[in-house]
């Protein structure tokens, strides 16, 4: 998900996004541990657009 997409969200939908891809990624992290995935570098992805994510909605939180 690249920023241009994130800052197009509403602040509600960005907080629902970020629950949503927390629990995919500890899902994927558990998954790998178990067996490994076929493209492990989706969890780094996963992890940096919750980072994304993230950020900006701690910059709303900052313009308020």
């Amino acid at each position: 998900m690249k920023i241009k997409e994130v800052r197009e969200l509403e602040t509600k939908d960005l907080a629902e996004k970020i629950e949503a891809e927390v629990a995919k990624y500890n899902q994927m992290k558990l998954n790998h541990a178990i067996s490994p995935l076929a493209n492990p570098s989706e969890i780094k992805v996963t992890r940096r657009n919750i980072a994304r994510m993230k950020s900006e909605l701690r910059q709303r939180e900052l313009n308020k």
